[in-house]
């Protein structure tokens, strides 16, 4: 037996990944890097923190989460476009690079200060995930803060998602407007926005609900995302934790059947575990004529005359 488990361990530690298939995701993740992200109006550890760190933290955990196969990139948005960092890697093959690239991802990175997200960001996002291919499809972060703003009387594009990329809209931020942080083009903070310094909307085109415009103030912008979304045959969802990122990326409709290595060591492994407990279980006492037949060595004769032996 203990044989058995010492070959068993052996043939776990040489057991080759097996290529077998199941269901995979592969996802563009985008984060928006314009300045309303930096909204501290959101609590991390027992602390307020941006909007864009809070992102990274969950998506950081849920990195860890994510079964082998899966397939994570990044880009990151601001202005008009969404940039390709670094296209969709398998996570558990590259977990250390998707980590360390993650946390570099942040304002420094801006390249202009102003912000749209539907016709631009998702737009170009849905376009960087078709060139991928491979059922690729995208995860974009946001607080869905608009600047200049869009008129209610905007439209979106007819073709923004021509090719039926699949995805997710995730709103991240606090429901309360909060004032803006400005920084310069180090990155370094300067201040906050004010109202004279930002485009408003005309107040021919304010709502009855919103009278007056104070788009230096940001908050998250659900219902917005949401109609966005819908529009686009995405699904939307609000980010509060790690989970709500996983479960979106463990979306059964958002994967595909491909054949992926697969590692199996654990299961011999497993098996000469239990072996070696069995072999090794302390006797159970049964009764006063019990005989552990785990522990017996060989049948002694009770006599050099007799042929009968002494076990039962």
């Amino acid at each position: 037996m203990t044989a058995a488990a010492l070959v068993l361990l052996i043939v776990s530690l040489a057991l080759p990944p097996v290529a077998l298939p199941r269901n995979a995701s592969s996802y563009v993740v985008t984060f928006d890097i314009t300045q309303s992200m930096n909204v501290e109006d959101v609590v991390l550890d027992g602390a307020p923190v941006s909007r864009l760190v809070f992102a990274r933290a969950a998506m950081r955990e849920a990195l860890g989460q994510l079964p082998c196969g899966s397939k994570v990139g990044w880009s990151a948005f601001t202005g008009q476009r969404s940039f390709l960092l670094l296209p969709p890697v398998e996570v558990c093959a590259n977990y250390d690079a998707l980590l360390s690239s993650l946390e570099r991802i942040d304002g420094r990175m801006r390249w202009t200060n102003y912000s749209r997200i539907a016709e631009g960001g998702v737009y170009s996002a849905v376009r960087v995930a078709q060139g991928l291919g491979n059922s690729t499809a995208v995860l974009f972060v946001t607080d869905g803060q608009e600047a200049p703003p869009r008129l209610p009387s905007d439209a979106l594009k007819q073709d923004i998602n021509p090719a039926h990329v699949k995805g997710w809209l995730v709103g991240v931020g606090g429901d309360q407007p909060a004032p803006i942080p400005r920084s310069d083009a180090h990155g370094n903070r300067i201040g906050y926005w004010q109202a004279d310094e930002v485009v408003q909307v005309p107040q021919m085109h304010a709502s009855a609900v919103h009278a007056v415009s104070h788009e230096e103030l940001s908050a998250l912008q659900g219902h917005y995302l949401s109609s966005v979304a819908e529009q686009i045959g995405f699904g939307y969802r609000r980010l509060a934790d790690a989970k709500s990122l996983r479960d979106a990326m463990l979306d059964a409709r958002l994967a595909h059947r491909e054949t992926v290595p697969t590692d199996l060591r654990g299961c011999p492994a497993v098996l000469a575990l239990l072996l070696l407990v069995w072999r090794f279980m302390p006797p159970r006492r049964a009764g006063p004529g019990y005989v552990d037949r785990r522990w017996r060595g060989p049948c002694r004769a009770r006599s050099p005359r007799s042929s009968r032996r002494s076990c039962p």
